[in-house]
């Protein structure tokens, strides 16, 4: 009536509600991140609540178990803080204020060790690279006042470091009746198929969070114990970096094996190739043994698809979008088979049922021929 299409309305109205969440999600993605970290943090200490529910007194509530946790999480977290912190401190500082120096000498190529046959080549090395930094001085300012600027800027926002535990605490107390509350507004087929949604991205975010952790921790204690054997400089400030940037997909290790062999050889290390060989080693190791191992049933997303989405995450939310590029695609890959599974499911029962009828629709005509039969037989 009057050219109404009550199904294009349908799409329509859907089409609008999906650019209207995006356009909110892009208002709020601040607040979103803040969330995220804060659903990480709470997969890292969710198996310590399951842990003392199960042998601790059985006469606490949920409530004080998960508080427990937390109080015990955070005083672990500023004992090795100040364990390790102001060492990494002291190396910051001092690598800080040694860098100008280095950067503006006149031999610091020559301390860079290189092999036999590229020694010949060691002057124009030395000039090209002479020219690079001579050439990158202008953005060196500009970069800095940005790089200042960002440290001001999460500064101010340290309130976030105690959001997260908070919202964290509240999303482990409140987490099973937000989940029966959203499934309760579905119908049946539905909530089997949001409910099954749900079990799987649980499943693979705890192990993915537990999975990035152990990695980061494996990569701090190998790399401070043989960086501290190896002699390298600042071995503490590099091992710290190469963890905290592990939690960064495929970019991360690259970057830290980087910035490893950079400050060691401006800092006139004498056995790089030594330390380039213990990282290659480590990688291989990490990459090949250690990190299937652990994500082996959890993240499961193709090498493509992973550099797909990491340029995407890049591009979308620069660090973090990177951080987050990977369980966002398995999590999309999750919705997909769910949903392909359940639509598959929907159209075998369908073909099934249509069976079913045509089978009974032919017994029936068959009796019907038996009994038409057996009358003019009666009828003879």
């Amino acid at each position: 009536m009057f050219g109404f299409n009550l199904r294009v309305a349908k799409m329509v109205w859907t089409a609008f509600l999906i650019a209207f969440l995006l356009f909110l999600t892009y208002k709020v993605s601040s607040t979103l991140i803040v969330v995220v970290f804060a659903i990480f943090f709470s997969y890292l200490v969710y198996p310590l609540i399951g842990l003392l529910e199960r042998y601790g007194p059985k006469r606490l509530p949920r409530t004080a178990n998960i508080g427990i946790v937390f109080l015990v999480v955070i005083l672990l977290v500023a004992i090795l803080g100040s364990i390790f912190g102001a060492r990494i401190e002291e190396e910051a500082i001092k690598l800080s204020d040694q860098l100008p120096t280095l950067l503006k000498g006149n031999n610091f190529a020559e301390r860079i060790p290189l092999p036999e046959f590229m020694e010949p080549l060691r002057a124009r090395l030395l000039s090209f690279m002479q020219t690079q930094l001579s050439s990158g001085t202008g953005q060196a300012m500009p970069l800095a006042k940005e790089l200042g600027l960002t440290v001001m800027h999460a500064a101010s926002n340290l309130i976030y470091l105690v959001l997260v535990p908070v919202l964290s605490f509240l999303l482990i107390k409140e987490g099973p009746d937000m989940r029966d509350g959203l499934l309760s507004l579905l119908n049946r087929p539905n909530k089997k198929l949001w409910g099954a949604i749900i079990d799987d991205l649980d499943i693979l975010l705890s192990r993915y969070v537990r999975a990035l952790l152990l990695l980061s921790i494996a990569t701090f204690v190998s790399y401070s114990i043989a960086f501290s054997l190896l002699g390298v400089p600042y071995s503490l400030l590099l091992a710290g970096a190469a963890a905290l940037l592990e939690f960064i997909p495929f970019a991360g290790p690259l970057a830290a094996a980087v910035i490893a062999v950079v400050v060691a050889g401006f800092s006139g290390y004498d056995h790089v190739f030594w330390l380039i060989g213990f990282i290659a080693a480590y990688r291989l190791f990490q990459d090949y043994v250690v990190n299937p191992y652990l994500m082996s049933e959890g993240v499961e997303v193709s090498p493509l698809m992973v550099i797909v989405g990491l340029l995407a995450g890049d591009q979308l939310g620069g660090v973090v979008g990177i951080f987050l590029s990977v369980p966002v695609m398995a999590a999309i890959k999750i919705v997909f088979v769910r949903a392909r599974a359940a639509l598959q499911a929907r159209h075998d029962a369908h073909e099934k049922a249509e069976q079913a009828a045509e089978e009974a629709r032919a017994q029936a005509l068959a009796e019907a021929a038996l009994l038409q039969e057996q009358g003019s037989k009666v009828a003879l």
